[in-house]
This record gives structure tokens, sequence and C-alpha cells, in this order.
């Protein structure tokens, strides 16, 4: 069997990043991908992708990544059972990443966060870490 996601879009907002409550960094976003194909008025269409970081990759996505950025995220899906506030039972597909890969630059003097870069050049993906090892 196999459970392998890749996607290329770009941040719908900056990521958000929480802890569990052993420490555990997590961190989300939404990803904007755009489907190969036009609909019948010419336009192509977008889905709007919920991606999953943890632990170190988590830290490093939420300090370096914003609203606006291309990255391409390697993964697997994952879909959740839950039970809402109103009793009915509700289910979520999100990509749980293994790998984040910039792929552009934040602008200079963007502001305080990260922005759309205009060159083509890539920064180096940062997939799982231990602890203790840095990205840069």
């Amino acid at each position: 069997m196999l459970n392998r996601v890749i996607l290329i879009g770009r941040l719908t907002r900056d990521p958000e990043l929480r802890y569990t409550p052993s420490g555990v960094a997590v961190a989300s976003f939404t990803l904007a991908v755009d489907r190969p194909f036009t609909n019948q008025q010419g336009q192509r269409e977008t889905d709007f992708i919920r991606i999953v970081v943890w632990r170190k990759l988590a830290e490093v996505c939420a300090n370096n990544l914003g609203k606006g950025r291309m990255v391409a995220v390697d993964g697997r899906l994952q879909v959740r059972s839950y039970e809402a506030q109103d009793g009915s039972k509700r289910q979520a597909a999100e990509v749980v990443a293994e790998t984040v890969r910039f792929l552009d630059w934040p602008r200079e003097g963007a502001g305080a966060g990260p922005g759309m870069g205009d060159t083509d050049a890539f920064m180096p993906d940062y997939g799982m870490m231990d602890e203790g090892e840095t990205p840069f």
C-alpha cells in the first residue's frame, strides 16, 4: 500500500504554531493549489488543502514562511473523524508533511512577515529533523 502526496502551492496565510501538552511543536497552514485543467469558463479552479507539520519542521515553517510563499510539500493524506460541538460526526482530510521545500525567497524590506520572492531560486528542504539539529 502507498499513501503519498506531493503538492506545490502558495500559503493562504501565515502558519499557526502550537505545542501539545507534552511540548511537541505542531504547525498548520493552508496551501492553495491550482487544478491542472480549466473549467468551462476557461478559468483554473483552486483547491485549498490543510497541511500539518510536526516537531522541528513545524518550528522552521512557522519561523520562515508566510502568506503568499510558494512551497512544495511531500507527505501523506490523513483523514480524521471527530465529534462536533453539536454532537454530529465529522471528518477532516489533511496532509501530514514529511518534507517542506521553500520554493521562493522572502522579499527584502517586505515588512515584519515573510513574503513572496522574485526569483526562481529555492531554499533547501527541511524534512524530519532530530532535536538539536539546525536547519541553517
